[in-house]
């Protein structure tokens, strides 16, 4: 007979519910890593139907490492779930395992789509530049407002020109130096490695045939031709275009 198993997914542990015939046939914990699941999966649910689990900070990690080693990994909506399992008398790791196990066997869920790993590559890549870029400009934003305090206003100025004003002007004030040369140092490692993830989003939009036409688009650049193409992925996954709006996030024009 077939198993169903559930999932209840925490940073440390993992609590799992194994249903088999209609009734729990094995529930337990095991660390949170997708390794140790698979190797109590094998040892007590050899066939395995479904193993069902919510959507959750590991949810991408856990589904692509379950599913590529053939373990039939369903990621659910979790707020689909809570309903089902709120229901339970005792609001436990444990019994969140039943519920889902117990979903899992009824076939009572939302399936998400997960995206894939390069997708999410591709994704963090964006967000760690621009939390860089924005590093950069905060703290050149903050030697702006201290130096201003002393009567030191830095000239307009972007990249090395800005480097330059602030060390000219520093020239003389021993005492303002030591504390404005550190921040100064920190902005230009931020603004380097800020650079070197550009280099690498821009590899990454030359090498994409889809992230070059959107760039023919006037106004359409690099950061935003990969943030699109890596939200929708694979367009086969909408039936109308209409759907990419709700997709991103977009109010529809009658709920305006």
């Amino acid at each position: 007979m077939e198993e169903y198993i559930g999932l209840d997914v925490s940073l440390k542990e993992t609590a799992i519910s194994i249903r088999r015939g209609g009734r729990r046939i094995w529930r337990g914990k095991c660390k949170s890593d997708p390794d140790s699941i698979i190797t109590l999966l094998h040892k007590h649910a050899p066939d395995a139907r479904r193993v069902v689990f919510e959507t959750g900070p590991l949810s991408i990690w856990f589904y692509h490492a379950l599913t590529d080693a053939g373990v039939p990994a369903i990621c659910i909506d979790a707020r689909h779930a809570k309903a089902a399992l709120d229901m339970a008398a005792n609001k436990t790791d444990a019994n969140d395992a039943d519920g889902l196990a117990h979903l899992a066997e009824v076939g009572f869920y939302r399936e998400v789509r997960v995206k894939g790993y390069d997708s999410m590559l591709t994704r963090t890549l964006v967000a760690a530049r621009t939390r860089l870029v924005t590093i950069c400009t905060e703290l050149s934003n903050q030697i702006r407002g201290l130096m201003k305090t002393f009567g030191l206003v830095i000239p307009s100025g972007k990249g090395a020109t800005f480097g330059n004003n602030v060390r000219m002007l520093l020239d003389g004030h021993q005492s303002l130096s030591r504390i404005i040369l550190p921040l100064l140092k920190a902005w230009y490692g931020t603004r380097e490695q800020a650079a070197e993830l550009s280099r690498q989003l821009i590899a990454i939009a030359r090498a994409s045939q889809s992230c070059r036409l959107l760039m023919s688009v006037p106004g359409v650049g690099v950061v935003t031709a990969t943030s699109f193409v890596t939200a929708i992925e694979d367009p086969e996954n909408f039936k109308k275009s209409r759907s990419v709006g709700a997709w991103l996030g977009l109010t529809t024009r009658r709920y305006q």
